[in-house]
């Protein structure tokens, strides 16, 4: 897996110069819900759809983000939250695919002497400014009459969060799997004290890109739906090799790869079609008025669905 930092600089090394050129160049990070994608690399269905693909792993959201807008990335994989604060922010991206829904598999990890989302007044919490985690805590605070002025937060991504907890440096973190299985699995003490479950639909995943690329390649943006959706069809019907291959892209053993990935669920392209058409836009529009209750100087409008998704390639196939 690639440091965010040397990856950043090999893109920034290359360039991208008059038409966007193949191979697309997605950023994604190390998350169960992303597996597909490493999938369909894998087992050939971008290949099959006409799509080639290069897969660059990050760490941080503000990486991939700035890659996607400065044209060093086509694709980036990426919290529904994310799209909403570019949108907010003036930045092109827009999302083309729902990929997943977190329950079990994003959560605050705390130690003894701390019970509850209250225990975390005054304690030192480590989780990454503007990803999922951060949605979720801010969350968990709200409906616990708190806010991020209660404790002390430490940045960080959620790769390194867990081992921060587990090394003493933080009192609680807030991460996603296999992070959390790799924690709770190296020291019984230490325990989930709040997860994506207490509000579903919270946590979420899509697939962006910049709205004139997806307007100018559609048969790119089509091809790479259809081929995350041979992918899910492939790890329904064949989950122990679907499950390696994913397991083995994030770097999780098995056992904890098993536990962490029933907290996800995977949406074809068929399931896309009915949640954008049906909860989807109720749903985003709450995140949204989550996000401003807790950041209200920068997420300052309630985007509709269409400004932040282009449904028409998911719904083309779809069939709808």
């Amino acid at each position: 897996m690639l440091k965010h930092t040397t990856l950043a600089a090999a893109l920034l090394a290359g360039s991208l110069t008059g038409a966007f050129a193949d191979p697309v160049k997605i950023g994604l990070q190390p998350w169960l819900g992303y597996g597909p994608l490493w999938v369909a690399a894998e087992k050939g269905f971008f290949a099959a759809h006409g799509v080639e693909v290069e897969l660059a792993s990050f760490n941080w959201d503000q990486d991939m983000t700035a890659a996607l807008a400065s044209g060093n990335l086509d694709v980036v994989a990426a919290a529904t939250n994310t799209a909403i604060a570019s949108f907010n922010h003036g930045v092109d991206q827009k999302a083309f695919l729902v990929m997943d829904v977190s329950t079990t598999a994003d959560a605050i990890l705390a130690g003894e002497g701390i019970a509850d989302v209250a225990g975390l007044k005054g304690r030192k919490v480590a989780f990454e400014a503007g990803a999922t985690s951060d949605l979720l805590m801010n969350y968990a605070l709200k409906v616990n009459g708190m806010s991020l002025a209660d404790i002390e937060h430490v940045p960080m991504g959620a790769s390194e969060a867990g081992l921060a907890l587990l090394s003493g440096q933080v009192e609680a973190a807030v991460t996603y799997e296999p992070y959390i299985s790799a924690a709770l699995g190296k020291d019984a003490s230490y325990k989930v004290i709040y997860d994506a479950t207490q509000k579903p639909g919270l946590i979420s995943d899509v697939l962006t890109a910049r709205g004139e690329w997806i307007a100018a390649n559609p048969a790119l943006v089509e091809g790479m739906i259809a081929a995350w959706d041979d992918a899910i069809v492939f790890i329904r019907e064949h989950p122990e090799e679907g499950g390696a291959m994913i397991a083995k892209a994030v770097g999780s053993p098995m056992e904890e790869f098993t536990v962490g990935f029933k907290g996800v669920k995977l949406y074809d392209a068929a399931e896309n079609a009915a949640l954008v058409t049906g909860d989807f836009p109720a749903t985003l529009r709450e995140i949204a008025g989550i996000m401003q209750t807790s950041n209200p100087d920068e997420i300052t409008k309630i985007p509709a669905l269409e400004d932040v998704m282009m449904t028409a390639p998911v719904l083309k196939v779809a069939g709808k």
